[in-house]
């Protein structure tokens, strides 16, 4: 069985840090991408990054990059999404998932197999 767990959410005052981790188990990140998208309340759900399964590229949104760094330990099987300079409008619920994803006019397009079921990140101004 496939899970991917997200974890590290929190209540952070805005311009403060976060680190989330999505450990995955039943599967391994051959050939796909792995990738963080979001969903604040009543919007739709948002790209934020993605990583290749080689750690060797990575995609960011045009509204968080310069302050999120997304990585990858295949020996753990964990994909982090480092989170620093937070905004208000960064609230929402992170997922993590494996599939696809790219980026086109500064948004990242995915396509998940598999997803998590998410950790919430609340940004106090």
């Amino acid at each position: 069985e496939v899970q991917l767990v997200e974890s590290g959410g929190g209540l952070v005052q805005a311009g403060g840090s976060l680190r989330l981790t999505c450990a995955a188990s039943g599967i391994t990140f051959d050939g796909d991408e792995i990738g963080w998208f979001r969903q604040a309340p009543g919007k739709e759900r948002e790209g934020v990054s993605c990583i290749s399964s080689s750690g060797d590229t990575t995609y960011y949104a045009d509204s968080v990059k310069g302050r999120f760094t997304i990585s990858s330990d295949n020996a753990k099987n964990a994909v982090y999404l480092q989170m620093i300079s937070l905004k208000p409008e960064d609230t929402a619920v992170y997922y993590c998932g494996v599939g696809w994803c790219t980026v086109v006019g500064g948004k990242v397009h995915y396509g998940m197999n598999y997803q998590g079921k998410g950790t919430l990140v609340t940004v106090a101004s």
